[in-house]
């Protein structure tokens, strides 16, 4: 038993237990399951949050990229660019829905290499995926002027990034479509599966709608083929609940940051992700608190044995996975992160002494 969890549900669920209960009991006691009130409230939340005018809840982050995919008309031949250094939904939704993925290389924030954008659109290229890893926003700005020069769709992965800002403008408010997982260890994660899409565009949302039940309309009237992908009413009124914590949960997390900045800022093995507020464009939400360190599996073996649970999220890129086809690309540069990346515990729950803990043990690792 770790002394201190990557991920901590029970705390949490303590924490607000009474809450919780009651919510679960209200939509059990009312047999309020499938598409209900709590799945409509939720969408209305999201999409005010957003900044958009509308929000469709799905069954998972997957399906959101999918669906926008599918909606946006992308298919055969198409080609779409994003990124290897992320969870590899994010270049199985592109495959599924019958296009190429086209793959470019990180920078040094993690993120999308804006730079390298331009250097692979084609005749064929329809999209771009930006992936916000570890909730910190790519440049919006940059890729958007990008889109528009060649015309192309954005369909934002946001999985990681609700709450995150580029300018003042929110994570899943820029492209066609946003795109949002409630996987239970994200900032807002309800307690399975669970997503969402968010977008401007009225046709887009009715589509996605119909695609996510069966192409149903109404129970006598089916529009097209589609899938089943509803986000259930149960995991809606959890994350309409959740939602009151959310604003509170992010600060907390960004003063764990600061607190790690701090204290292993000057620790020439290590590498940090941008503290809190270095960047003005940028409001980071700090999903993961995510590193580079030398010897990074035995700083990893050297935490398991203190206690401190870790994760080291992709210590193969996605590229290089033989399954799946994508070996021709050369990016050096996430080839380089799949070796230094390491994820420390983040999470609102976490207590400052839990926190010093954790640092005093990295300090101890790398001591002469």
């Amino acid at each position: 038993m770790y002394k201190i969890s990557f991920v901590n549900y029970r705390v949490q669920y303590k924490e607000l237990k009474k809450e919780i209960d009651k919510a679960i009991q209200r939509v059990l006691s009312r047999g309020d399951l499938i598409l209900r009130e709590d799945v409509e409230k939720f969408e209305k939340k999201l999409a005010d949050f957003v900044g958009v005018k509308y929000a469709v809840g799905l069954n998972s982050g997957t399906d959101a990229l999918f669906l926008s995919l599918k909606a946006a008309g992308i298919g055969k031949g198409d080609e779409v660019i994003t990124v290897s250094h992320t969870f590899v939904a994010s270049i199985t939704v592109i495959v599924q829905a019958g296009a190429k993925p086209i793959l470019v290389d990180a920078g040094s924030d993690f993120l999308m290499d804006t730079e390298k954008i331009e250097k692979v659109i084609t005749k064929r290229t329809k999209a771009i995926i930006p992936v916000y890893l570890n909730g910190r926003m790519c440049d919006m700005e940059r890729i958007m002027a990008t889109a528009r020069k060649n015309d192309l769709i954005v369909i934002e992965d946001a999985a990681q990034a609700l709450g995150a800002s580029f300018k003042n403008k929110k994570a899943g408010s820029f492209g066609l479509t946003g795109c949002f997982s409630f996987y239970p260890a994200k900032i807002l994660g309800c307690f399975g599966d669970g997503g969402a899409v968010t977008t401007n565009n009225s046709k887009v949302a009715e589509k996605i709608r119909l695609f996510r039940d069966h192409g149903q309309k109404t129970k006598t009237q089916i529009m097209c083929y589609g899938w089943n992908s509803r986000l259930d009413n149960l995991q809606a009124a959890i994350l309409n609940f959740k939602f009151k914590y959310f604003k509170k949960w992010i600060k907390k997390r960004r003063e764990i940051a600061k607190i790690y900045e701090n204290e292993l800022a000057k620790m020439p093995e290590l590498r940090l992700p941008p503290a809190p507020d270095s960047d003005p464009r940028f409001f980071d939400v700090f999903q993961n608190y995510v590193l580079r360190a030398q010897k990074r599996d035995e700083l990893f073996y050297f935490l398991k044995k203190k206690g401190v649970e870790t994760l080291i999220k992709d210590p193969v890129p996605n590229h290089w996975h033989k399954g799946l086809s994508l070996s021709h690309f050369k990016l050096p540069h996430t080839e380089q992160l799949a070796k230094e990346v390491i994820s420390l515990p983040m999470y609102p729950e976490l207590t400052n002494r839990q926190l010093d803990y954790i640092i005093n043990c990295v300090k101890k690792f790398y001591a002469p």
